[in-house]
């Protein structure tokens, strides 16, 4: 072992001096208002992936887009904003060879450099350009009747889905934020549930872990009657929608201005006893129930 070469720890200082950017994820219903959020960032310094091309509700925003129309192009995207992957071999998406050739396509990735957010809109179309793509691939036939296996296409989906998920949320320096549908059912006994509207099961699971916020805009009715959209966050809420707040920086209801938002994610956390609590009921707990907010498709 050379005697230079040392254990590569990075100091608090270093990590705290280090540009972090937010990974989030704002589900709701069609209509709530999610791609509008584009009026709330800085169009100098946003970057608008316009997977759904609907961005009527924003044709007037003066921000740069770009319009993907293939699975591969996502990938694309992602190996340009994220850089490769030294953990791939060359012959895999992120790679070193994939991002070369990229930039042999596009130029320079610092033309990227001016963005610090990026707006997805949506993860739920991303979804199925993935599917589509995995449907053509070879190892999505039977070998035996070369007939097409779905449970062999479900199971590429979720590895790409994941892997560039994945590698989205790696591009330390900016703020990535996924736009996705969010559905409501209600069964025979009258409860609701709620699912992120994406094919497969996979992502619908993983995509909470990934991300550090995953937050719910929906309508919120006041004690007065009236009614207005708020950002939900917090995991623990009396609606059931699904949600999650890692920055333990924001309350459980928060105004749907998303510029707002990540300046409060941003600000210098409360020490950790101001923050948490670790007792338990005093006058002892009247039954214990299991959430779990995001109810995966069958798939």
């Amino acid at each position: 072992m050379s005697k230079d070469a040392r254990l590569p720890i990075i100091t608090a200082d270093e990590r705290l001096a280090e540009t972090r950017g937010i990974k989030g994820c704002i589900l709701g219903k069609a209509g709530i208002g999610k791609t509008s959020l584009l009026w709330t960032l800085e169009p100098a310094s946003t970057l608008f992936i316009d997977l759904e091309a609907g961005d009527l509700a924003v044709k007037g925003w003066g921000g740069d887009s770009i319009r993907p129309k293939t699975w591969q192009q996502c990938r694309d995207l992602a190996v340009f904003l994220g850089g490769a992957n030294a953990a791939v071999t060359s012959d895999k998406p992120y790679s070193k060879a994939h991002y070369d050739n990229v930039v042999h396509k596009f130029g320079d990735s610092s033309s990227l450099d001016k963005y610090s957010t990026i707006f997805i809109d949506s993860i739920t179309v991303a979804g199925r350009l993935c599917l589509q793509w995995c449907k053509s691939q070879p190892q999505s036939f039977s070998e035996r009747s070369g007939k097409e296996d779905m449970r062999a296409a479900y199971g590429l989906h979720g590895q790409e889905m994941i892997g560039w998920l994945t590698h989205l949320q790696h591009v330390r320096d900016k703020n990535i934020w996924f736009v996705g549908v969010l559905d409501e059912k209600t069964d025979e006994y009258n409860h609701k549930s709620f699912s992120i509207q994406i094919d497969g099961s996979k992502t619908a699971a993983e995509l909470p872990a990934i991300v550090d916020q995953l937050i719910t805009m929906a309508e919120v009715r006041s004690k007065d009657g009236s009614s207005t959209r708020a950002f939900i966050n917090h995991t623990i809420n009396p609606f059931g929608f699904p949600a999650k707040d890692r920055s333990g920086a924001l309350d459980m209801l928060e105004q749907p201005h998303l510029a707002k938002l990540m300046e409060k994610i941003k600000l210098p956390l409360n020490p950790e006893k101001g923050r948490f609590s670790y007792d338990l009921p005093s006058g002892g707990l009247g039954g214990m129930t299991a959430n779990n907010n995001i109810n995966n498709n069958k798939k």
